[in-house]
């Protein structure tokens, strides 16, 4: 019997450089959940908004953990990476600004996500 297909993962991540503990521990999953075939959707809000800026993952290094940028680069690669439209509005951050591969969508598009049938949704 073949095995079942990963299901669907949802990473909202809200926080940035003040918990880099937390931040990498949802990039983490969400590039891992990719590596075992998840469809992966990972979510930038709050403070995390700022990863979406060139540059600023490159900033961020967190002992015993790989590099903020290569685990973001692989979710942009293989997943779908969105920042908050609300959070981007704050921090004057629009669509030429942002790293390639990244959308700004709103709070009906995350709940379009989680709601779906076998999806699983974290927060980081």
């Amino acid at each position: 019997m073949p095995s079942p297909s990963p299901r669907a993962l949802v990473v909202k991540i809200t926080c940035g450089a003040e918990a880099l503990e937390r931040l990498n521990q949802g990039l983490t999953v969400a590039a891992t959940a990719l590596t075992a075939g998840a469809e992966v959707s990972l979510w930038l809000t709050g403070e995390a908004s700022w990863l979406a800026v060139p540059g600023r993952a490159q900033t961020l290094a967190l002992e015993h953990a790989a590099p903020a940028v290569d685990l973001l680069d692989a979710v942009i690669g293989g997943g779908r990476v969105t920042l908050c439209g609300q959070c981007a509005a704050r921090r004057g951050l629009a669509g030429e600004a942002l790293l390639e591969g990244i959308e700004i969508r709103g709070a009906v598009s995350f709940v379009e996500e989680i709601l779906r049938d076998g999806v699983l949704a974290l927060v980081y």
